[in-house]
């Protein structure tokens, strides 16, 4: 009986994961849209997490947040607003939204808005503000706020204007598109980079804005390829997020990081988060830095694997192993493994080195314990300290503690221990 219940339930959560139709609808503002926002509000990514406890690039984000907003002129300023209890922090995932890296989302910032027409839920990201020293990494020097207020001041109108002329953009085509040209839909992002310029270039041209504002903001973007990375991750939140609350089921749907803790969510067990120390990221070193150097794993963009795509994918996106370690065997591997923790193969997102056998898709708490294998992650390594930037990229894996103790939980729930 207990069995044909969790049977039904994950049928139930695969179905809604599958029928999902992540849709691009506009630009907003963090402060407006984003519900539960405030002047004073910050959100992060990962699990909840308060100040004393936060890393490194947390902390300079937070810091840069607050300078951005004008809340502080300085880190010492900003540092005693925190410490005198005025700023409020929250997970991302609390409030319908998802961030790279240290995912700080403050009220000002312009956001992504995507709806999954499905079910009608929306989920908010804001702009990727590119590589280097940037506030995703802890960055908070002039030129990460300089370039904040060029991308809240003139970027995010401008594409706020293309889209009103675009219309909706259908992200589930899309990234169907780019799992097949060589992205994987995490921490490779050509593809779609180049699909969503193709998309918004000709509307971008005819919006109201002068001759060189237009190709300041098409330069952007071109010289960004990970620009599509802050697409991605609204679009598989929006999918996600309806598996929230379904009782009996065993399927994950949330994977998160805030650069101390790794924390997932289970559908039966609804918004109750499973948390363990982050691992540390094995993978490759830009030159000059090592191990020693990096934060613990960090950011939202594990909601990627979460819904399939990232790690899941890596056969469809062999040439990423020059970036993060393995070979191209490895790659295949890495995706044919997940299949053996994941319910169903995806009926979109397809692999054409696997005769386009779907994706694994659908991590249940249950596999992940009983075979001893883990989700496989590939992502970016931040320095682990504030605004040194990205220093490699590599593959990791969530502590099995957190399955242990959520399968523990959902036996606690259903009454068999």
């Amino acid at each position: 009986m207990l069995k044909q219940k969790i049977q039904e339930a994950n049928q139930e959560a695969i179905e809604k994961l599958l029928k999902a139709q992540p849709t691009l609808v506009g630009i907003g503002v963090a402060g407006k849209d984003i519900p539960g926002m405030d002047k004073k509000t910050i959100l992060h990514a990962g699990p909840p997490i308060q100040w004393e406890k936060m890393s490194g690039p947390l902390k300079g984000a937070v810091i840069g947040g607050l300078i951005y907003e004008g809340l502080a002129a300085n880190e010492k300023e900003a540092i005693q607003l925190v410490e005198a209890g005025e700023i409020t922090f929250d997970s991302c995932h609390h409030h319908q939204a998802v961030g790279p890296m240290a995912g700080v989302v403050t009220a000002s910032m312009p956001v992504w808005i995507i709806e999954n027409t499905t079910f009608q839920n929306k989920a908010y990201c804001t702009l990727n503000e590119g590589l280097g020293k940037v506030l995703r990494y802890g960055a908070y020097g002039e030129d990460v706020i300089k370039r904040l207020k060029w991308m809240e001041e003139v970027m995010a109108p401008v594409l706020k204007e293309a889209l009103e002329k675009s219309g909706p953009i259908d992200l589930k085509t899309m990234v169907a598109q780019v799992v097949q040209m060589g992205d994987e839909g995490h921490n490779r992002n050509k593809a779609g980079t180049s699909l969503i310029i193709r998309e918004l270039a000709p509307h971008i041209i005819e919006t109201s804005f002068d001759n060189q504002q237009k190709a300041e903001v098409m330069r952007f973007i071109n010289g960004n390829d990970h620009f599509f990375l802050n697409l991605t991750m609204p679009a598989f939140k929006s999918t996600m997020d309806p598996l929230e609350n379904i009782p009996y089921s065993t399927l994950v749907y949330t994977m998160a990081r805030n650069g101390t803790e790794f924390g997932i969510r289970v559908s039966g067990l609804g918004n109750q988060w499973f948390t363990a120390p982050a691992e540390i990221i094995d993978g490759l070193f830009f030159p000059g830095y090592s191990k020693e150097d990096a934060n613990p794993d960090i950011g939202d963009s594990v909601i990627t694997e979460t819904a399939g795509v990232g790690g899941f994918a890596m056969a469809a996106a062999i040439p990423i192993v020059q970036f993060v370690g393995g070979t191209p065997q490895d790659a295949i591997n890495f995706t044919k493994s997940m299949y053996e923790i994941t319910e169903e193969e995806n009926d979109t997102y397809k692999v054409p080195v696997l005769d386009f056998k779907g994706t694994p898709t659908g991590i249940d708490i249950r596999k992940v314990v009983e075979t001893g294998i883990l989700p496989i992650i590939n992502t970016g390594i931040a320095h682990k300290d504030p605004g040194v930037g990205q220093v490699g990229a590599g593959l990791v894996r969530p502590p099995m503690k957190c399955f242990e103790d959520a399968l523990e939980a959902f036996g606690e729930r259903v009454g068999i221990l």
